[in-house]
């Protein structure tokens, strides 16, 4: 697995209880394919749910991927880190505009973000990645900072929390950055099952509602597009695989040499 998303959509499925999360994790495969992972109710969107559903899914045999696509849930950031150390972690692009967008009055949020999606327009520059490419991300980052700071701090400081983690999708091939800089297409699917439970109020249950939303994503993954696996792409991911997953062991030095005539002396 290259790719993991991970999202949760909230329901309600007991009686005289609040909405309760559903944790769902999606990825692409080495080649490319589509894959619904796994599901389970959480106790919240905790790092004590998240990590044991992470878990599960490792007992299962879900090895590390390259990157986990994520909203900026504390709890789940927090579980993703310690299950997967190695891998890059991307906070879904469009979590994070909506974030920023709702410290800013209505009247500025169409300039602020058509200001925030230059930051990342790579259009012209569909070049692999280089530490050039993520220098610019990141001046672009600043000059927005510089723009906007006097007017809306709690703006910006959206934005520069957590920086890193807005370009760690740079560092894959061009053509799959636009699919993996945000989780919004498992998101568009949970509101499919939203909508389709909204007018029931409240499920019958925990199984019901479980088996409903797995049916509701199962059929829609059938539609998910995957990723178009170039040479040059498969070169990058394995490069990267080598990298973060299994990084070259660091050579022992070498053992001191005899001083002269101990061979001898030992013979």
């Amino acid at each position: 697995m290259d790719y993991l998303f991970l999202d949760a959509s909230f329901f309600r499925m007991h009686p005289g209880s609040p909405a309760e999360p559903v944790l769902a994790a999606w990825g692409i495969t080495t080649d490319g394919k589509p894959a619904f992972i796994g599901l389970a109710p959480g106790t919240g969107e905790s790092a004590d749910a998240w990590h044991d559903f992470l878990q599960d899914l490792q007992d299962r045999g879900l090895a590390s991927p390259l990157l986990v696509i994520s909203d900026g849930n504390a709890g789940l950031i927090g579980a993703i880190e310690q299950a997967f150390p190695q891998a890059l972690r991307q906070r879904c692009l469009i979590h994070r505009a909506r974030n920023l967008l709702a410290k800013v009055p209505a009247g500025m949020q169409a300039e602020v973000k058509d200001a925030w999606w230059a930051i990342f327009d790579t259009g012209e520059l569909k070049t692999q990645p280089s530490p050039g490419l993520v220098a610019l991300i990141d001046a672009r980052i600043d000059a927005f900072a510089a723009r906007y700071q006097a007017t809306y701090p709690a703006a910006v400081k959206i934005l520069l929390t957590d920086r890193a983690a807005l370009t760690a999708y740079l560092r894959f091939p061009a053509c799959h950055r636009n699919r993996i800089r945000h989780s919004n297409f498992i998101e568009r699917t949970f509101g499919e099952t939203r909508r389709r439970v909204k007018v029931i109020g409240r499920l019958p249950g925990e199984t019901s509602c479980l088996t409903l939303v797995w049916a509701v994503l199962d059929r829609a993954s059938r539609g998910w597009r995957g990723l178009t696996m170039t040479s040059d792409g498969l070169r990058l991911l394995q490069d990267l695989r080598r990298t973060l997953l299994d990084p070259p062991r660091q050579l022992r030095p070498a053992a001191a040499s005899q001083p002269a005539g101990t061979a001898d002396a030992v013979a």
